[in-house]
C-alpha cells in the first residue's frame, strides 16, 4: 500500500475467489456455502472463496476449474497464491459457513448441503497439509463475513432466521 490507507473492498459473490495483498479486505454473505481463507502473516497475502457445493464430481481441465465448486476453488486460490511467491503451506486457514438455511423444512436423515460443505473444507484442507487455525460452521441462518488481508483478521455475524422469517416458511409448508 502507497501513504494512502484506503482499503478496497471486493465483494465475493458465490462461486468467486479472490487473491490479494494488504491494500485488499474482502467480504461475502453466505447461507449453506463455504468460505476459505488462506492469509499468509509474513508476506500479507491472502485468499477468500466462496463456494457452493464440495465437488462437481467429474474430472476437468486445468483450464476448467470453477469456484462453485470447493475443491476447485480452493485449486484456484492455492494456485494464484503460488503465482504470487506464496508457499499455501505457509498460510493459515479459516473456515466459515455452512448454515442451514431453513431448519423448519429439515427432514430426518436428509444430507444437508452446508453440512456437506463446512465438512468438505475441512478435509480438503487438511489432506492439502493446510493449517486450519479457526471456523464458525453450522447453525442456523447466514453469515456476513469480512477479511481483512492486512492483520488476517475475519469477523463473523451469524443472523439466525428471525420468527417472522420461521412464521412465513411454515406457512410456505
Amino acid at each position: 500500500m502507497s501513504g494512502n490507507d484506503e482499503l478496497i473492498d471486493v465483494f465475493l459473490q458465490p462461486g468467486d475467489l479472490f487473491v490479494g495483498d494488504e491494500g485488499f479486505r474482502m467480504r461475502t454473505i453466505l447461507g449453506s456455502c463455504v468460505s476459505i481463507t488462506l492469509w499468509h502473516p509474513v508476506k500479507r497475502v491472502g485468499g477468500m472463496s466462496h463456494f457452493l457445493l464440495p465437488t462437481r464430481g467429474t474430472p476437468v481441465s486445468e483450464d476448467d476449474l470453477d469456484g462453485r465448486y470447493g475443491d476447485e476453488a480452493l485449486h484456484l486460490i492455492m494456485r494464484e497464491l503460488r503465482q504470487a511467491g506464496i508457499s499455501p503451506l505457509a498460510c493459515q486457514a479459516k473456515i466459515f459457513g455452512g448454515g442451514n438455511m431453513f431448519p423448519a423444512h429439515m427432514k430426518a436423515g436428509a444430507g444437508l448441503v452446508g453440512q456437506r460443505n463446512g465438512e468438505a473444507a475441512r478435509q480438503m484442507l487438511r489432506s492439502a497439509g493446510i493449517q486450519i487455525v479457526s471456523e464458525s460452521l453450522f447453525g442456523s441462518g447466514h453469515r456476513q463475513i469480512i477479511f481483512d488481508i492486512r492483520n488476517g483478521h475475519v469477523w463473523s455475524r451469524q443472523v439466525k432466521p428471525s420468527a417472522l422469517e420461521a412464521a412465513a416458511e411454515e406457512k410456505l409448508q
